[in-house]
């Protein structure tokens, strides 16, 4: 049983050493054709052969990004607070949303290149609507668990609505805010990276399909690392604010 943080890690270590090591010896043996995914060592000599090219494109994904994370996750969050702070918007929005939410979302990617184009607005548009209503969904189950003693007790002080949200529903839902933010903050970047794929004239995603049209194998997986990279740099982020959160709760 893994009981301490120091055995956590140690675990999480090995793990993570065992992928890396099964990606660089499976292909190398040809348990896995490298026209499929060529050894860790290749796609890395891709990365530096072609970094010119990956630092080129590396820009354009990051800021359709941020602006994306901006909209999807501080929108979905302020909306989900919002709902889930009246109980007949929660009745009224939730089953809306929840049936939106079931159709794929990929197939509208077509009509955000008609109204968009291939620039960055058809990607920030489409990770916008991929990541904003699993992040107002988190956040409004979050808060709707809430203890309905606390706003009664705010609103027979006299708070109004707006004081409750921020001195009551924030305060005592942030963990599961950093939740919504870990899962709308993923979904952005699968949804900035998908939209690049399937069309766009620069980004990681550009450069993984233009790889991947020439049957390079190690430059597609040079650009999957890149991503790989952004979504662990997330994870970081979240994991600090987490423990700081922690903190402040405590204190």
């Amino acid at each position: 049983m893994l009981r301490t943080p120091s055995q956590i890690r140690w675990a999480q270590a090995a793990l993570a050493a065992v992928i890396l090591a099964g990606w660089e010896l499976l292909p190398r043996f040809g348990v896995i054709p490298k026209l499929f995914v060529p050894s860790l060592s290749e796609a890395i000599g891709a990365l530096y052969e072609y970094r010119a090219e990956y630092l080129a494109h590396l820009p354009a994904t990051l800021v359709e990004i941020l602006v994306s994370y901006l909209l999807a996750c501080g929108g979905g969050v302020t909306l989900g607070m919002l709902i889930a702070s009246s109980p007949r918007a929660r009745r009224m929005a939730l089953p809306v949303l929840r049936s939106a939410y079931a159709v794929p979302m990929v197939v509208l990617y077509p009509v955000m290149m008609v109204w968009f184009g291939l620039g960055m607005g058809s990607k920030v548009a489409f990770a916008t609507v991929f990541a904003f209503v699993p992040t107002l969904l988190t956040t409004v189950a979050g808060v709707a668990s809430l203890s309905p003693h606390l706003l009664e007790t705010a609103r027979a002080f006299g708070a109004s609505r707006w004081q409750r949200i921020l001195y009551v529903q924030v305060p005592a839902s942030l963990p599961t805010l950093i939740a919504a933010l870990r899962l709308g903050g993923a979904l952005v970047i699968v949804g900035v990276t998908v939209a690049e794929m399937l069309g766009a004239v620069e980004g990681l995603g550009f450069l993984i399909t233009r790889h991947r049209t020439l049957l390079n194998s190690p430059g597609v997986y040079g650009g999957i690392i890149l991503v790989l990279v952004i979504t662990s740099g997330h994870e970081v982020l979240l994991r600090r604010l987490e423990r700081r959160v922690e903190k402040f709760r405590e204190s």
